[in-house]
């Protein structure tokens, strides 16, 4: 439909707000992990964390160094640009994971599903850090001013991502659900009044920890597994009205990205950039 409206489809909207896309693509992932970890089981959690931490940090660095390598090759990127592709597309999409698993009929080993949902939610630290590591070595080298890497700036951007996010998801999580059973108000409020709480606590911890330095993504989806864990009666009630916001969420985002296409821009490159979207998938 995005495409459709835009510049190069009957509704001829000529949209090139990338800033906007920006935002409302975050707030939109922001609410989906909300969701996701709204509905996930401590118990399962626990099960499948050892497999997820390290397919989201050693998995994802490997799948962009693979599809950088099929973008250096199918595109004739040089290798900075080429592994920065890679580290923008080699991390699984939460919106498609977790909306599969809801309700498109998947049925998975719970160990496996479970394994999916949390490397989902917790891949974008290292995405993030892979990606403004790659657009700094792409930069210094267009510039001509040499690569330097320094690793210890790299090592703790990437401790500041994954340890602001966990820790400040979980303590807010803890918080707001003990003030969820302490509350009568609350406990008595509407569904939908309920899931507006929620959501708005979930985005004001989103905002807050990246603003911090940390990831609001994995915060969040942190938030909501201890929200849950010790709040699940408040919380499941409130469920059905967070999953039309998960489903609004992904149609706002998709629209967005739709109109940011411009068709005839892509045929030149369309082979190759589908035979780096292929090796992502099958390789």
């Amino acid at each position: 439909a995005g495409v459709l409206a835009g510049e190069d489809g009957p509704g001829g909207l000529v949209f090139d707000d990338f800033k906007l896309s920006f935002w409302v693509g975050n707030v939109a992932l922001a609410v989906i992990l909300l969701d996701g970890g709204l509905r996930t089981d401590f118990e399962t959690f626990r099960t499948g964390l050892k497999p997820s931490l390290l397919l989201a940090t050693l998995g994802v660095v490997v799948c962009a160094g693979i599809t950088g390598l099929a973008a250096r090759w199918l595109l004739g990127l040089d290798w900075p640009l080429a592994l920065l592709v890679g580290a923008i597309v080699g991390s699984t999409d939460a919106a498609a994971v977790f909306s599969l698993l809801k309700s498109a009929g998947v049925r998975l080993n719970e160990r496996v599903a479970t394994t999916l949902e949390i490397e989902s939610g917790m891949n974008d630290p290292m995405a993030v850090f892979l990606t403004l590591t790659l657009i700094g070595v792409a930069t210094a080298a267009h510039v001509g001013t040499g690569v330097t890497l320094d690793v210890s700036d790299f090592a703790t951007s990437l401790a500041s991502q994954f340890g602001w996010g966990t820790l400040l998801g979980v303590l807010t999580g803890l918080g707001f659900a003990w003030g969820l059973n302490r509350s009568r108000l609350l406990k008595e409020a509407p569904n939908g009044v309920l899931a507006l709480l929620v959501a708005s606590a979930g985005l004001t911890v989103f905002a807050f920890v990246t603003w911090v330095g940390g990831s609001g993504f994995l915060a969040v989806y942190l938030f909501g597994i201890a929200t849950h864990k010790n709040a699940r009666q408040a919380v499941e009630s409130s469920l059905s009205a967070l999953d039309g916001y998960a489903w609004l969420s992904q149609a706002s985002m998709f629209l967005l990205l739709g109109l940011l296409v411009t068709p005839s821009q892509m045929l030149e490159s369309f082979w190759p950039a589908l035979a780096v979207a292929l090796t992502m998938m099958f390789v």
